[in-house]
């Protein structure tokens, strides 16, 4: 009955916000429309205890939608109707991320498990005892056939992808009695495997061996020295933040520091153009000049609505969850709000979209998995626009 009641209530949530445009002539009015498609609550009970971080971006996997909550497990989802397929329950649910080979997925939960599961009917194919949760997304190497996973213990697993057969793994001690929750996705150039960790450092290991190549600490701060955002590689250079820190740009041969903005990350950046795009840990995005970091705009989230999660381009937009607020819809070339929507109690999963078919899939704190369709409308016969 509780549940009934839920979808009830989520059924009559729908917000949407549009900005007008006019095309050459003024021929033509148009405006970006997001609307719901449907919403479904994504444990197989209703949560009557603590409310736990949904962190996880939705997988898409042809027709298939895969979502992980915090609570009970992984679920698939029909990305057209919203019906499930199936569903892995997992103890204290999956809150990190997960990553898609073919027909595979692999994730950690917090069980202390590493999964991978066929995505064509959920049976699960291995796993792995991490004795550890998992609260990042881990790295597939499709050509060496192998797949990578950080842990909460400061641990990187390098694993056989077909079997779970373990190849090496590397650890470190973090002896601070604080720290952010989260985790780095690793990143691969060559054979060198980025990492950061919760004690400040990066480290660049051999992903044949696990060996240290280099490492640099970053993060000096004697409260929370996290280096939690997935390095993004450009080139000779890769980007990387440690929580409240700073941003740094760092050579991907040695790790020397060619240049840095004063402002700590906790989610991953994105690069479009000539352009980064920021989330700070401040609660503000940054546009910044790719080459050198110059801030060309910043959008500042409301003070009450917490910080951003990593940033979606989407039809000429940059779309993001507010920690405790909506999920954004910002012009990429000036930062301009353009449209939001109103999921409740705020969203922490980095969104997917379906930039061709004009759907956007997240799922909010409160659990609920959402697919919207959003894009630039004509006014004239309210059809989307391609």
């Amino acid at each position: 009955m509780k549940a009934g009641l839920m979808i009830l209530a989520l059924m009559g949530l729908s917000a949407c916000a549009t900005l007008e445009k006019w095309t050459e002539g003024n021929r033509e009015h148009r405006e970006f429309q997001v609307d719901k498609a449907w919403v479904r609550f994504a444990p197989a009970e209703p949560n009557e205890g603590y409310r736990k971080i949904e962190r996880m971006t939705p997988v898409m996997a042809g027709r298939v939608l895969l979502t992980g909550n915090a609570l009970d497990g992984v679920v698939a989802w029909d990305r057209e109707t919203g019906q499930e397929l199936w569903r892995v329950k997992t103890i204290n649910g999956v809150e990190g991320g997960a990553a898609l080979i073919r027909d595979r997925l692999f994730f950690g939960a917090s069980d202390g498990q590493f999964y991978s599961v066929d995505v064509r009917n959920g049976r699960v194919l291995w796993t792995f005892p991490t004795n550890a949760e998992t609260l990042s997304e881990p790295l597939l190497d499709s050509e060496r056939g192998v797949v990578y996973v950080l842990t909460s213990a400061n641990v990187v697993h390098a694993l056989e992808a077909d079997s779970g057969r373990p190849l090496w793994v590397y650890s470190r001690t973090d002896t601070n009695n604080f720290s952010v929750r989260g985790g780095t996705k690793p990143a691969l150039k060559g054979d060198n495997l980025y990492v950061g960790f919760s004690d400040g450092f990066f480290t660049a290991l051999s992903a044949k061996t696990g060996q240290v190549r280099w490492e640099v600490q970053l993060n000096r701060n004697k409260r929370f020295r996290d280096v939690d955002t997935t390095p993004v590689i450009d080139g000779d250079r890769l980007y990387v933040a440690g929580y409240d820190d700073r941003l740094y740009c760092l050579s991907v041969e040695k790790g020397d520091v060619l240049w840095k903005i004063d402002q700590g990350g906790y989610a991953g950046l994105t690069l479009l153009g000539t352009r980064v795009y920021y989330p700070t840990s401040g609660g503000e995005v940054l546009a910044l000049d790719r080459e050198n970091g110059q801030v060309l705009w910043t959008y500042k989230i409301p003070e009450d609505k917490g910080i951003a999660t990593s940033i979606v381009p989407f039809k000429g937009l940059l779309v993001f969850g507010e920690s405790r607020g909506l999920l954004r819809f910002v012009d990429a070339g000036t930062g301009r709000p353009v449209a939001h929507f109103e999921p409740g109690r705020g969203v922490f999963s980095t969104p997917s979209v379906d930039e061709k078919n004009g759907s956007v899939y997240f799922i909010s704190n409160e659990a609920n998995v959402y697919a919207l369709k959003a894009g630039w409308v004509s006014t004239s016969g309210l059809s989307y626009l391609r």
